[in-house]
């Protein structure tokens, strides 16, 4: 033997005796036990003296949820206060509606408490379900008598202590059945017919049932979603740009066919004209000034002047122009940051599932980031009047309690993921 490797060897005898002391018990594993997983640039090796930091799951996505969560409490309330006063609403408590989100919070809270406890595996067999169960509710919000109608909408089932929406689940089912499928059809993915018509169909009939409500905002979402998981789940780049090319004629044919919707884009192109102030451009034009009286630290929480009657939905909406006017650019480009640093944390998630071989899982929590990070950056759009007025709230910040409901199921799920993916990194069984 040479000398170098001989004092290779007694090297490597010096580092094992001293980790033993470091740490009485733990004896040491063969390299053949050893798994290196690298993601991002962070290294991750399944042996029993895993360091703490990768144990459990990511608590700093789940403080960031709840700081918004927090948050839009005190932002729907600031932004509601005044609502007792609109003879629309009738006799209302003050508090009415911060007491209605606060609730929903706590439902979904219970519900994402439940939703962490089911495996991954699990949720993979029950993906099919799921889907038709989404498709079911959307049938049922049709009927009359049984879907409730809100400003000439029927997207409503009403549960007693909140109202449901089925287009939320929908968006949810979509996005475990999409990554499922794409599972499923990993062998043919580069087969059109095979690979991508019968999701497409899928996706066609969900938009077809929430276009009859009518809720394209919804659909929108959902397609996006569903074209986002087939990416990444390795789909023909040509096929995707294809298919990306249908839906943008398919959402440009439906606009132009439909006069308010037509209205609505015009009213977006100048929403300060006479034609437009007091129609379709009249949501925009007071977000756009609140955002204005905002400048850049705002003029404090409770000082909206557009709250009191002047901005329609400002506590669904067009939360974020209440806040801009509240807390200024400052408040805005915070809320921004968070958005963005949560929607890449997901990502980050859903990269390191799949280099661990658990591409469900990895294509589900990715699926969550385009849901959230794509629905803020519509709602956001709308509000600064960079996007044509759409009706999508701002997730997990918005009054609704199906929204939020399933926002944290879908946040939930994802901390699934990333428990399993630790659990895995441990030397466990997910």
């Amino acid at each position: 033997m040479s000398s170098s490797s001989s004092g290779a060897a007694t090297a490597r005898t010096t580092a094992t005796g001293l980790l033993q002391r470091l740490l009485p018990g733990r004896e040491p594993r063969a390299a053949a036990d050893v798994l290196p997983v690298r993601v991002g640039g962070t290294e991750y090796r399944q042996t029993a003296a895993t360091p703490a930091r990768v144990l459990g799951f990511d608590q700093a996505l789940l403080w960031v949820v709840v700081l918004l969560l927090a948050a839009s409490i005190v932002m729907v309330y600031s932004a509601s206060i005044a609502m007792p006063d609109n003879p629309r609403f009738g006799s209302i408590a003050p508090t009415h509606f911060l007491v209605r989100h606060t609730v929903a919070i706590g439902v979904g809270f219970v519900a994402a408490l439940i939703a962490f406890q089911v495996s991954m595996n699990a949720w993979e067999r029950m993906a099919p379900w799921l889907f038709v169960v989404s498709l079911v509710l959307l049938i049922a919000v049709l009927i009359p008598h049984v879907g409730t109608v809100v400003n000439g909408a029927r997207r409503w089932l009403s549960l007693g202590i909140m109202n449901f929406q089925p287009s939320e689940l929908a968006k949810f089912a979509v996005l475990i059945y999409a990554a499922d499928y794409m599972v499923r059809k990993m062998e043919v993915k580069e087969r059109f017919f095979r690979a991508v018509l019968p999701m497409a169909a899928a996706v066609a009939v969900v938009g077809a049932l929430l276009l009859a409500e009518p809720d394209m905002g919804a659909f929108m979402v959902i397609a996006v979603i569903a074209m986002g998981i087939l990416f990444l789940g390795g789909v023909n780049a040509r096929m995707f740009f294809v298919i990306a090319t249908i839906l943008v004629l398919a959402f440009a044919a439906m606009v132009w066919l439909s006069p308010w919707r037509r209205e609505r884009i015009f009213a977006y192109l100048d929403p300060f004209s006479e034609a437009h102030a007091l129609g379709k451009g009249y949501q925009l034009s007071h977000a756009l000034i609140a955002i204005g009286r905002g400048e850049i630290f705002g003029v404090g929480l409770g000082g909206s002047v557009e709250k009191l009657h002047w901005l329609p939905e400002a506590h669904t909406d067009f939360l974020l122009a209440v806040i801009g006017e509240e807390f200024g650019l400052v408040g805005v480009l915070v809320l921004i940051l968070a958005f963005l640093w949560m929607t890449r944390r997901i990502m980050h998630i859903g990269r390191q599932a799949i280099a661990l071989d658990r591409v469900f899982s990895g294509l589900v929590a990715q699926g969550v980031a385009i849901w959230i990070g794509f629905q803020a950056f519509i709602n956001m759009g709308v509000n600064l009047g960079a996007l044509p007025t759409k009706g999508l709230t701002l997730p997990l910040m918005s009054f609704g309690g199906s929204a939020i409901l399933m926002n944290l199921v879908a946040i939930a799920v994802v901390l699934r993921v990333d428990y399993e993916n630790k659990l895995l990194m441990r030397g466990g069984r997910a």
